[in-house]
C-alpha cells in the first residue's frame, strides 16, 4: 500500500506522467470522435452540393434513385479526364443521364454538367466551375446570361454534325465579342456528351445493372 501511496502522491514524477498520459488518451479520443462528426457532416454536404448543382439541370421529379451512387466513368480523348455518367431512375427504370466532364477552355479546365433524355434531348446545360476572362466570356454562366440555355431541346437528332460549332465556324451558335474560344469549348463539349450518352446506351442495350461501377 505505502507503494501504492507514493505512486498516486500527486509530487510524484510516475503520477504527473500517468495522469499526462491519461489525459492525452482523453483528448485524443475527443479529437477522434470530433473528427469523424466533423468530416462526416462534411461528406454530407458535399453530397447535397452536388445533388443542388445536379438540380440546376436535372429536376428532382424527375427520379427517385440517388444518381450519385450509380455513376460511370467515360473515356474521351477531346476531354481531360474521363467523363462522369450519372443514372437518374424513376421506378428502376433510366429516366435521365447527367454528364460532368472536364474540357480545356481559354482561361483553363472547364467543368460542365449536361442533363440528357434517355432519347438524346439535352434537357439543361450548366457550367460549373471555369477560369474565363470575367467580363468577356464568362458569359456562360447562367448568372450572366441565358447562352447556355440554347442547348436546351437539342439533340443529335435535331440538329446535323454540322451545326454543332459556333457561328464563326459556320455552325448554329453564337460566339461573344471579342470571346470565341471559350463558346467553341463549351459546344464541342455538349456535343461530346451527347456522343458519350449515345454510345453508351448502344453498348448497354440489355439495360445496365443498378449498381455503382469502378
Amino acid at each position: 500500500m505505502s507503494n501504492l501511496g507514493s505512486v498516486l502522491n500527486h509530487d510524484n514524477p510516475v503520477y504527473q506522467a500517468m495522469l499526462l498520459s491519461v489525459s492525452c488518451a482523453i483528448v485524443s479520443l475527443a479529437l477522434i470522435g470530433g473528427y469523424l462528426a466533423t468530416n462526416d457532416r462534411i461528406i454530407e454536404l458535399e453530397l447535397q452540393d452536388q445533388l443542388n448543382t445536379l438540380g440546376q439541370v436535372l429536376p428532382a421529379d424527375r427520379y427517385d434513385n440517388n444518381p450519385l451512387e450509380e455513376q460511370y466513368s467515360l473515356d474521351d480523348d477531346r476531354l481531360l479526364q474521363p467523363a462522369q455518367l450519372m443514372l437518374a431512375r424513376r421506378a428502376g427504370d433510366i429516366s435521365a443521364m447527367a454528364l460532368q466532364l472536364r474540357v480545356a477552355g481559354w482561361g483553363g479546365p472547364m467543368d460542365l454538367l449536361v442533363a440528357i433524355e434517355p432519347d438524346g434531348t439535352i434537357l439543361g446545360v450548366r457550367v460549373v466551375r471555369h477560369k474565363e476572362t470575367p467580363g468577356l466570356a464568362d458569359n456562360i454562366e447562367i448568372a450572366k446570361s441565358d447562352w447556355i440555355t440554347v442547348f436546351d431541346g437539342k439533340s443529335l437528332a435535331n440538329t446535323p454534325t454540322r451545326a454543332w460549332a459556333v457561328k464563326k465556324d459556320d455552325g448554329d451558335f453564337d460566339q461573344f465579342t471579342g470571346a470565341t474560344i471559350t463558346p467553341r469549348a463549351v459546344v464541342k463539349a455538349v456535343y461530346t456528351a451527347l456522343e458519350l450518352q449515345q454510345s453508351w446506351l448502344a453498348s448497354h442495350k440489355n439495360g445496365p445493372q443498378q449498381e455503382t461501377q469502378p
